[in-house]
């Protein structure tokens, strides 16, 4: 069955989508409120593999989704701080709307990155700021594994516009997306890796689903597959080449969004930990109980997690706007290494919290259940395969300086 996109669909006019004065409510706050609405839905969103519906309203009315659009196109100018605090506050609420609002400001990053200047892509951006759009994204295809610089499908370009067709195995949450952003070659006679970036809004594409979304973890994403067939103008691909996007862009909000996503969940976790240990050490008349020991090391793993992000954070802004630093070795290789590590560092964290808990983190009721945020990060590592990342990098992490210092 076609699911056949209707841009009228929901009333999405600007005074509708977003009632607050975003100028007089600081972001933070509104985060919270929508962590809030989130976390309290968490659980279903889970059992029932639904999308949180609930918290992206509640995203949009308080402009969470148009916040990194520069002021000039009417949105808030929001810093990649700014975005990552976003994440790991949705993180430690509810998983799948974490990895949603990452995904979604990931997309909304290249298009402020590398839209200036053309009319189309300036326009998305006020629509986005002014209707609190969602930006699905569609990056895995076919049997490709994950590999999101080598593309199957390609722009076809005529004389009415540009088309694709192109069997996407996943697009996040693309049934209930407004728009989607996805890569293709740059034409049928192009190599895997020429490729565009090019977005649709939802009256221009229909998706049919080919996969379902039975999964461990992060249920809520409804990360379905399906055929994505699309027409446009040629105004909507992005003029730059998508290597370009992909190293100062694509790559670097995603692992940093990610990254601040998972170490949300993680800190979920090690808080029901804590909540536990206290509990039982009250009950023993302060005597510890036997699983203090891994609540220290999840306390400690999580410490470890918030400052590698933080480090590659201070990082990406340092050279956001420098082509040179971002593109350098030292930097690229980095910022992959991040998201290796960082999903490393968020599993392992819950673990150690689930073994603090014991049988009261391990069962799926009651205070202290770590189940649902191990499930979720167990897809951590999974996302775009950390062994195909440590593959790719190899020679870079070979050829780039091992720091003489620790100033370095």
């Amino acid at each position: 069955m076609a699911i056949v996109t209707d841009s009228s669909a929901r009333d999405m006019t600007p005074a509708a989508a977003v009632p607050l004065r975003h100028d007089i409510v600081p972001l933070s706050q509104r985060v919270a409120q929508v962590a809030a609405i989130a976390s309290a839905d968490a659980d279903s969103v889970d059992k029932e593999s639904r999308f949180p519906r609930a918290a992206l309203d509640a995203a949009r009315q308080h402009g969470l989704l148009g916040a990194q659009i520069p002021v000039e196109f009417g949105g808030e100018g929001a810093s990649i701080y700014d975005i990552t605090e976003m994440c790991y506050a949705l993180g430690r609420a509810c998983a799948s709307t974490a990895m949603i609002v990452a995904m979604h400001q990931t997309k909304v990053a290249c298009l402020v990155r590398h839209g200036r200047g053309s009319a189309w892509h300036e326009q998305l951006m006020r629509r986005i700021a002014g209707e609190q759009m969602l930006l699905a994204s569609s990056t895995t295809e076919g049997n490709n594994g994950g590999n999101i610089r080598a593309s199957a499908a390609a722009i076809e370009v005529t004389a009415e516009g540009v088309s694709l067709v192109r069997n996407a195995t996943v697009i996040s949450y693309g049934a209930e997306a407004d728009g989607v952003m996805t890569i293709a070659r740059r034409a049928s006679d192009a190599s895997a890796s020429d490729q565009v970036l090019v977005v649709f809004t939802k009256d221009d594409y229909t998706l049919t689903p080919t996969l379902g979304w039975e999964t461990l973890g992060m249920r809520g994403t409804c990360s379905a597959g399906f055929e994505l067939k699309a027409n446009g103008v040629v105004g909507q691909v992005f003029a730059e080449p998508y290597d370009r996007i992909h190293a100062q862009t694509m790559t670097p909000v995603a692992h940093l969004s990610w990254s601040s996503a998972w170490a949300g969940i993680a800190a979920a976790s090690v808080e029901r930990a804590q909540a536990f240990i206290r509990k039982a050490a009250r009950g023993a008349d302060g005597q510890m109980p036997p699983g203090a020991a891994h609540y220290n090391s999840a306390k400690m793993s999580l410490l470890k997690l918030r400052a590698l992000i933080s480090a590659n954070l201070d990082a990406y802004a340092a050279h956001e706007y420098d082509d040179r630093g971002l593109g350098s070795l030292e930097f690229q290789s980095a910022i992959n290494l991040l998201k290796v590590e960082a999903s490393d560092l968020a599993v392992a964290t819950a673990m150690s919290a689930m073994r603090a808990c014991g049988l009261s983190g391990y069962r799926n009721d009651g205070d202290f259940t770590v189940g649902r945020h191990l499930r979720d990060l167990l897809s951590a590592p999974l996302m775009i395969n950390n062994d195909r990342i440590l593959a790719n990098i190899a020679t870079a992490s070979l050829m780039s300086a091992v720091p003489s210092s620790l100033r370095d």
